[in-house]
């Protein structure tokens, strides 16, 4: 959400923020907007005071006269409403400002690699996608889950299932006992405020998977990543400065209608409607946040680490950047199968702009009233992990190395063969 104070004082920089996001937005119609707003709230402020000073007189000729102010006054509240509705509802559907460092660019082809990490696998035979590798074990049936339940699901069986709940406890472990997370198992459930908040609503509307409720006034939907409930928690809140940074971790189902994605990666499990990820957010003082921002993809990068997985770093330009981000790090795993690097992370700074929204705020040393800086990262994406264990790890059977630090969680299993 953006602040009209701001805008209405630098309407060039807004103006250029904007076009650095490749966004047509008209702009003469907000500024129309603000006046009016403003002018409504002038004459309902005269009128008001008018009829307290009559009210004061006690002036009994001027009892009509105070009817008519009063009807004035109300006609006047619903215009001002109106305008101001319009006007809220314009500047949630505007994105957040890219930060100055961030690169311009339309889309991903303007992303910038900022490091590798790890060895690419060097395969003597040709390797199998983690779809094929799964299902000749017998472990990922992607039919039967289409006739119980639609297409982009899938049943995970044995050992496979095994692997799905050992990464996401692996990667619990090493965020709450190493990186300094406090883990949190939140309702799978928000409110439309809450998905406003972090700004899936109203712009991603058609994006989410929504309850239906007798009650068709009391929208609920259910959360596409742990990030919506997770940065609400700190919602409608003056925080303690003592309590900053606040750092979160859940592991969770998520739900994406995908909307914007069909034709792509129908195959296998890089974009379903449910999937498990592990969400990592912080809450700051704003000016940290680029500090934070940092820490979070080095604890997201761990984890690859330790899993021993090859990948690399970008920054996103701004054009590929998501709505309510300022600055975006993805980080890409290799999957042999594609002989490419596919996203498995994305840790992104919101600076004050789901804030704003959440009206999430703390005092500064000066003891003003400030908003906090929001963050959110996958530490990491459990489905996709999964399949980039399947792809590196694979051998010329079929079978599946365990990676190292994985087999504490998998039983000491050396080795996922078929049964």
């Amino acid at each position: 959400m953006h602040n009209i104070k701001e805008i209405r004082n630098d309407i060039e920089a807004f103006k250029k923020a904007l076009n650095k996001r490749f966004l047509v937005i008209d702009v003469d119609k907000i500024l129309s907007l603000d006046e009016n707003n403003r002018e409504y709230i002038q004459q309902r402020e005269l009128l008001e005071k008018e009829k307290k000073d009559i009210s004061k007189s006690k002036d009994q000729s001027l009892f009509e006269k105070s009817k008519k102010i009063t009807v004035e006054i109300d006609n006047i509240s619903k215009l001002q409403a109106n305008v101001k509705n319009e006007l809220e509802t314009i500047l949630s559907s505007i994105p957040n400002i890219p930060h100055p460092d961030v690169p311009t660019g339309k889309d991903e082809n303007s992303n910038v690699e900022i490091s590798k990490s790890g060895t690419i696998p060097n395969f003597t035979f040709k390797p199998k996608s983690h779809y094929e590798l799964g299902e000749n074990l017998n472990m990922l049936d992607f039919d039967l889950a289409t006739k119980t339940t639609g297409s982009r699901f899938v049943f995970i069986k044995d050992k496979l299932a095994l692997l799905e709940r050992a990464l996401s406890n692996f990667m619990l472990d090493t965020h709450v006992n190493t990186n300094g997370y406090k883990e949190i198992s939140p309702p799978l459930i928000a409110t439309d405020a809450t998905m406003y908040g972090t700004g899936q609503l109203p712009k991603f509307d058609n994006d989410q998977f929504e309850l239906k409720l007798d009650d068709s006034s009391d929208r609920k939907f259910l959360i596409p990543t742990a990030e919506v409930i997770l940065t609400n928690i700190v919602k409608d809140q003056i925080i303690d400065k003592k309590k900053l940074p606040m750092r979160m971790v859940a592991s969770t189902p998520c739900f994406r209608k995908e909307a914007g994605s069909y034709g792509k990666d129908t195959k296998g499990m890089i974009r379903q409607h449910q999937f498990y990820k592990v969400e990592m957010v912080s809450i700051v003082e704003v000016d940290k946040c680029l500090l934070e921002l940092d820490r979070m993809t080095d604890c997201a990068t761990k984890i690859l680490d330790l899993l021993k997985l090859p990948y690399r770093k970008i920054v996103l330009c701004t054009g590929d950047m998501g709505f309510s981000a300022e600055k975006t790090f993805d980080i890409e795993v290799w999957l042999p199968s594609e002989n490419k690097y596919r996203e498995i992370s994305s840790c992104s700074s919101c600076g004050s702009f789901q804030a704003r929204r959440m009206k999430a705020r703390y005092k500064n040393e000066k003891k003003e009233t400030v908003l906090v800086g929001t963050l959110n990262g996958s530490g990491l994406a459990v489905g996709r992990t999964m399949v980039a264990i399947l792809e590196n790890y694979q051998q010329e059977d079929g079978s599946i190395i365990v990676p190292e630090v994985l087999k504490p969680y998998m039983n000491n299993n050396e080795k996922i063969i078929k049964i």
